[in-house]
């Protein structure tokens, strides 16, 4: 099973119609777990699911969304390594 995949299903067993563009929520989780802290990328994904579910938003207003996620993301200080 492949990630399209496993996508398809669980749309399926959610009951969910979305066409889901991974590469663009997997870009997101990447920039958020190397720049903010590893947990804040599933949290981070979920967030702008919200946001575009909220607003019912176009293919272009999801990239919107994820554009200032990420923007977000790549300003945030991420505290240092404890030693």
């Amino acid at each position: 099973m492949n990630l399209h995949d496993w996508i398809d299903e669980l749309s399926d067993a959610l009951d969910i119609d979305a066409d889901i563009d991974e590469g663009l929520i997997l870009d997101l989780a990447k920039v958020v777990a190397n720049n903010v802290v590893r947990p804040a990328a599933p949290v981070s994904a979920y967030l702008l699911g919200v946001a575009v579910g909220r607003a019912d938003a176009s293919t272009e207003e999801t990239e919107r969304l994820a554009g200032i996620a990420q923007n977000l993301a790549e300003r945030w200080s991420r505290p240092d390594a404890p030693d």
